[in-house]
């Protein structure tokens, strides 16, 4: 299993807002500009999590987006999910596609099982709140004033 350019950004999209929420709407154009992705790209990804309501927009001069939860609400399974589909590392896990006539007897099956397992243990476990205070420890401090 290999996550998308989507998935990624998304999650650092998000970060991005959590680390600079200041009760403020933050716009598309500052956080482009902080993480090194494209305006257009971001926005198509800044559609989907505010069609699931992961984020809250406003239009105008001081127009942009913010988080709509807590950070601690929020797991990178969630927002990954929300991107990629299911993270399934193969399609015989998923009963709504699988055609396969083997799955009743397949011992691999078993070795998909546990990876998918493991992939969630880490992925549903990790909130945004967990990354946001992992980057605060990894910035400098800034003194100037």
């Amino acid at each position: 299993m290999k996550i998308s350019t989507k998935g990624r950004y998304a999650l650092r999209l998000m970060l991005d807002l959590a680390l600079n929420d200041t009760g403020e709407y933050i716009s598309i154009k500052s956080i482009a500009s902080r993480q090194e992705i494209s305006e257009k790209y971001l926005e198509q990804i800044i559609s989907l999590l505010n069609r699931a309501g992961y984020v809250k927009s406003t239009r105008g001069a001081q127009g942009g987006y913010r988080l709509s939860k807590d950070p601690s609400e929020y797991t990178v399974g969630m927002i990954l999910t929300l991107t990629e589909g299911n993270l399934m590392p193969v399609d015989c896990l998923d009963e709504d596609i699988s055609d396969c006539n083997r799955t009743n007897i397949c011992v691999t099956k078993e070795v998909w099982k546990k990876l998918y397992d493991a992939i969630l243990g880490v992925v549903d476990n990790i909130t945004l709140q967990d990354l946001v205070d992992k980057q605060i420890k990894h910035i400098p401090l800034d003194f100037s004033i």
